[in-house]
């Protein structure tokens, strides 16, 4: 995973998407505030992505990956320096994805499990960024 600096992390502002990467999985949120003198990141998970046959980021195509819809869960507090900012190019097409209910590869029923396993799997790979 790319860990950003500490000190363009702290430049992150409320509303703006970032991404978490880590083992082939990109967790997207929205930013709700930044507390700089903890250097933590409130976020609001969006979705979570990760490639239908385990291709290897960035994603070559939003068609390749199952998107898990978060939009109803837990926002986190986690450390500024696991997140990047997310690329417009990145996310356009995602974000679209997710708001068309015909959409094959967006996923409600297991989101949380997905989102409990992911978080889980950070925790463990970065404990001391905790």
């Amino acid at each position: 995973m790319k860990q950003v600096s500490i000190g363009s992390a702290q430049q992150f502002q409320p509303r703006q998407i970032v991404c978490l990467e880590h083992d082939h999985t990109c967790l997207y949120a929205e930013v709700i505030e930044v507390v700089s003198a903890r250097q933590v990141c409130w976020v609001r998970p969006l979705m979570l992505a990760i490639p239908a046959d385990n291709q290897s980021l960035p994603f070559s195509s939003s068609k390749d990956l199952i998107l898990y819809d978060l939009r109803q869960g837990s926002d986190l507090l986690w450390p500024t320096s696991l997140f990047r900012p997310a690329l417009d190019t990145e996310v356009i097409s995602l974000l679209g994805q997710l708001h068309n209910p015909d959409s094959s590869s967006v996923h409600n029923l297991d989101a949380p499990q997905q989102l409990r396993g992911f978080v889980n799997r950070v925790w463990q790979a970065y404990k001391s960024a905790f």
